[in-house]
């Protein structure tokens, strides 16, 4: 026995050391909201940073000279990893550190209130009742039966009061769930905190262009956490099936839609959805929106030629609105030929020589005669912007919101709890009544006037008489 004792002792000493030490430090409600706020200072400076973006991105929109506010330059943006915010390991440390305090207030403060919360007594002494915040005392007429116990108990479980009686003892309860409340206000921030972390170290992002007819695998990964790996989908890709474009009457874009299909290696269709901006496509916990759009390539004829599908780029126009564009040799040996410009998908490109001077435009379905050959405009074909998310910490994260709405809505239920004791005094029956509560002291208030005033019979002290409140044991 001395040698189990020996081996707890140190245990148990480090135990008494952290709960007079560190537990109360964590529990510290100005820590708590020190680290709220900080949490979201960084999560805002997440969102208004363009985060998981290319180092020459950062170096043209953060220069050094003038650096932003003085100091923000793309060196201390990488540096301190507020490119990847939600990724870096002081985030993570903050949210386990706000964790932490919640743990440590739940255990230090809310457990134990609703711990008193549950635990009563009855009071057996008149004197009792003037510690109470809410007290009074009520001679009872002839009418009453008995000695008014019975009746009271009945007029509180008609407002759905808890009720317990003993001889000539009561005490009633009710709004048990707003001491629950915060508690389950922590419970459903540390399943936020819990999820945020797990979707942080289990997560990626990546981003894909995609020409309309074409399969691809996730593989242009921005972001991803440490053990993101078996998110990455490995055993299936995805096809566009088809891009395009609604557009207005004026000629802007209304919409934009993405006809995927999910196949296995096989090339089996597993799924199959339209996708638009706000409507995805999710698939084994990987969600893909349309995020963006391009022009993939031109399908052009020379003469009695087969369909000829020349891919078109982006080009570079100095800011001056987005164009695409492809040579079309019109020689074997490629020496001579035009470009190809396009702007849009409706249709309509313009044909330049080897000087850069516009010789047509052509619409799908035209045809014009460059250097003694018959150009067919067939079609131009639309690539798809994708953004791909996979965060495994999202359904817990809901979750927690969930819980945090409803428990929220249960800590403003007031706790109220009231005492009675039936004595006589010179042969005349009375009672003596009092009560408190956590919060809505005024309605409580004219409650238990109104459950006075339903007994017959003649208070002789002020219904209002305020004093310290009682303490449970």
């Amino acid at each position: 026995m001395a040698q189990d004792a020996s081996a707890i002792n140190p245990l148990f000493q480090a135990g008494r050391w952290l709960r007079r030490n560190v537990l109360p430090v964590l529990a510290n409600l100005k820590l708590a909201i020190m680290l709220l706020l900080l949490i979201a200072l960084f999560s805002i400076s997440g969102t208004v940073i363009e985060q998981g973006q290319g180092l020459a991105f950062y170096q043209e929109n953060y220069p050094e000279e003038p650096a932003l506010f003085g100091f923000l330059s793309w060196k201390v943006l990488l540096s301190l990893g507020l490119d990847h915010v939600y990724r870096t390991s002081w985030f993570y440390a903050l949210l386990i550190l706000f964790g932490a305090s919640l743990t440590a207030c739940t255990f230090a403060r809310q457990l134990p209130a609703l711990k008193v919360a549950r635990r009563w007594k009855f009071y057996e002494k008149p004197r009792q009742f003037q510690k109470l915040a809410l007290s009074t005392q009520l001679n009872l007429s002839d009418e009453v039966e008995g000695d008014g116990l019975g009746q009271f108990a009945e007029l509180l479980e008609q407002r759905r009061y808890q009720v317990f009686q003993e001889g000539d003892r009561l005490y009633a309860r009710k709004g048990l769930a707003g001491r629950i409340g915060p508690i389950i206000v922590h419970a459903s921030m540390l399943i936020i905190l819990g999820g945020a972390i797990w979707g942080g170290l289990t997560g990626f992002f990546a981003q894909e262009m995609v020409t309309g007819g074409d399969t691809f695998r996730v593989q242009n990964i921005f972001d991803a956490g440490p053990w993101s790996g078996p998110q990455v989908p490995k055993d299936w890709g995805v096809k566009v099936n088809r891009f395009w474009i609604d557009y207005t009457p004026n000629g802007t874009i209304d919409q934009f839609y993405s006809d995927l299909s999910v196949v296995d290696p096989e090339g089996n269709e597993l799924d199959r959805q339209t996708i638009h901006v706000n409507k995805p496509l999710r698939h084994k916990g990987v969600t893909f929106y349309q995020a963006d759009w391009g022009l993939g390539a031109a399908q052009v004829k020379l003469n009695n030629s087969p369909v000829l599908q020349l891919p078109m780029q982006l080009l570079d126009t100095g800011g001056r609105g987005k164009l695409w564009g492809t040579f079309l040799p019109t020689k074997p040996d490629m020496s001579e030929g035009v470009s190809l410009i396009a702007k849009d998908l409706q249709g309509t490109v313009l044909l330049y020589d080897n000087d850069g001077k516009l010789i047509s435009s052509l619409r799908t379905g035209m045809s014009t005669e460059v250097n003694g050959i018959n150009v067919s405009l067939v079609d131009i074909i639309g690539s798809t912007g994708l953004q791909i998310k996979a965060d495994p910490g999202i359904p817990w994260v809901y979750l927690g919101f969930g819980l945090l709405m409803v428990s929220t809505l249960m800590s403003y239920v007031s706790h109220a709890q009231v005492w009675a004791l039936a004595t006589a005094e010179a042969g005349k029956p009375s009672l003596f009544i009092g009560g408190r509560t956590n919060r809505a002291q005024v309605t409580f208030e004219r409650e238990l006037v109104s459950l006075v005033e339903e007994l017959p019979g003649e208070a002789t002290a002020p219904a209002d008489d305020v004093g310290e409140p009682a303490t449970m044991s």
